[in-house]
């Protein structure tokens, strides 16, 4: 099991479910790494106004120079040739970048580019590039199944909606691993080893999957980096024609635009940061942090649940905490004797794959109803199908047993980005407790999923960094109290870091906040994206 960085959704939509089909609901997320933890401190002590910095790092992520250098003149210089390709009233087209920067006559990269251009009437404001997060989510997906035709029509207006898959994603020359087979035991693997045979394991399916990105995908796992990524927007900026950027990133989104920011702060347009990574945590405080995103995502769920007639975890009065440990004993009674599901595969539920169905929904509290199905079907009737419905959308798992190369590229990019938050077992015996404390129902398997970068082919080229983008334009970052997966705190941080950002707050559940339903967010991010101005500071939304 994974759970993308914001370190994701975050994801390029929330999955939920009925028992035995899948409703995809639009609203972006994604997050990284396995079970990629990402989130900070628990949220109900956060106040209105106020910023509460996370920061780990010294660091400062440093300005590229003004002037393009000459080796990258002919990737700048590039003009996109656009065509049609398959959905109505978009455009699609290849743009070549370096695959290394540091020597880009070496040899290139094809990268997948969509657009839909501005609607009318009123004046064109240029590009809108969008990324709804991951990393590994599908920009150009998301553009095509959403944003090109929900963001706001006011928006879509004025904008030309654009949208590039970052190098190793989906169709940007994407990052392979495993096979369907192989990915279907890798989700699998228990996560909450009781003994020394099931840590070797876990540690053994860690190095296969790393096995199999280094065979499959060599060279390209060098050069898959966010700061390979934020140069690909640049070059993309300019191939667009646009003298800067606008752009709206959600989850991990927040991060690839926020070093954009940090290397091209004088290129800055309006750039919205929706449910923000803090850039100064290092690997392992964003795995705890999101492990206590999670935690607090699902004490919310559970004080919903127990209010409802149909909750299999408690009735009306039962505590939170009770709520957990009937959850918890539900996962270790599938731990011993996984249910049927009716996979056409031979597939059963076990601890591993409810796990991942359970925080799939955390995404969002309109999976609940969904969840507590998936449940009820689990828990009293021994039918594990729902819960496999909410796991397999989360891993992108067709009915055909085929995956999207989501979560290759999601460890790609994460174990390139940061050092490994555990070099192994013995590390990660030694912070349970402090996962545990973080989460009782998730934190020991969220502890484990911190592992999986330990065992990667190629060595980190990344590190945490405070971005500061000293000089940018204003720059709108947004924060939901209750996010599971972009803890807000971490909105607060990158607030703080960022020399021209103002925090919008979102007072509610879920991941993201945009085009989720409430009037007051959506106002004020359209009104900057339309006019420049951003919000008031300290403005709360709910």
């Amino acid at each position: 099991m994974h759970i993308r960085r914001p370190l994701g959704p975050i994801r390029t939509h929330r999955p939920t479910a009925s028992r035995r089909t899948i409703r995809a609901l639009r609203t972006p997320f994604r997050t990284g790494g396995t079970l990629l933890a990402t989130t900070a401190l628990l949220i109900s002590a956060c106040s209105s106004g106020g910023s509460t910095s996370t920061s780990t790092a010294d660091a400062v992520l440093a300005a590229l120079p003004r002037a393009t250098p000459s080796t990258l003149s002919p990737y700048y210089g590039q003009k996109l040739t656009w065509r049609t390709c398959g959905v109505p009233g978009f455009e699609c087209a290849t743009m070549k970048a370096p695959l290394d920067y540091a020597k880009p006559a070496s040899g290139s990269i094809r990268l997948a580019v969509a657009r839909k251009k501005a609607t009318g009437p009123g004046e064109r404001l240029g590009s809108l590039l969008v990324n709804p997060g991951g990393p590994g989510g599908s920009a150009v997906g998301y553009l095509q199944s959403y944003a090109g035709i929900g963001y706001p029509a006011a928006v879509r207006a004025r904008y030309d909606m654009v949208a590039i898959d970052p190098r190793g994603v989906a169709r940007s020359e994407p990052v392979e691993c495993l096979s369907g087979r192989q990915m279907d035991t890798y989700t699998q693997t228990d996560v909450t080893p009781d003994d020394k045979q099931e840590t070797n394991q876990l540690v053994g399916a860690y190095k296969k999957f790393a096995e199999g990105c280094g065979k499959r995908s060599a060279d390209l796992l060098r050069h898959v980096s966010t700061v390979e990524a934020a140069r690909d927007m640049d070059v993309l900026r300019a191939a667009l024609g646009d003298r800067k950027l606008s752009y709206v990133g959600a989850s991990y989104g927040t991060f690839l635009g926020a070093t954009y920011a940090g290397l091209y702060p004088d290129k800055v347009g309006r750039l919205v940061l929706d449910g923000a990574m803090d850039p100064s945590l290092s690997a392992r405080r964003m795995n705890e942090d999101q492990t206590a995103g999670f935690e607090t995502a699902f004490q919310s769920f559970a004080k919903n649940c127990v209010r409802q007639s149909d909750c299999p975890l408690g009735r009306a009065g039962t505590s939170t905490d009770q709520v957990g440990k009937n959850l918890k004993a539900f996962f270790t009674q599938l731990d011993k004797e996984p249910i049927p599901t009716g996979d056409v595969d031979g597939r059963k539920l076990g601890e591993a794959l409810a796990t991942t169905g359970v925080i799939a929904a955390m995404y969002d509290e309109g999976a609940w109803p969904q969840l507590r199905e998936a449940l009820t079907s689990a828990m009293k009737e021994k039918d594990g199908a729902g819960l496999l419905v909410l796991s397999d959308s989360y891993y992108e798992r067709d009915a055909d047993g085929k995956y999207t190369n989501l979560m290759f590229a999601n460890a790609a990019v994460n174990c390139l980005d940061l050092p490994a938050a555990f070099s192994g077992p013995d590390q990660v015996d030694k912070a349970l407790p402090d996962f545990e404390k973080a989460s009782p129902v998730f934190g020991k398997g969220l502890a484990w999923l911190s592992l999986n970068c330990a065992y990667w082919p190629v060595k980190p080229t990344g590190e945490s960094r405070r971005i500061e983008a000293k000089g940018a334009a204003p720059i709108l970052v947004v924060g939901t109290t209750r996010d599971p997966a972009t803890p807000y705190p971490w909105a607060q941080s990158l607030a703080d870091q960022l020399s021209s950002a103002t925090l919008l707050t979102y007072n509610g559940d879920g991941h993201t906040a945009y085009g989720r339903g409430s009037t007051c967010i959506d106002s004020a991010i359209n009104r900057y994206l339309l006019q420049g101005i951003p919000p008031s500071k300290g403005k709360r939304c709910s």
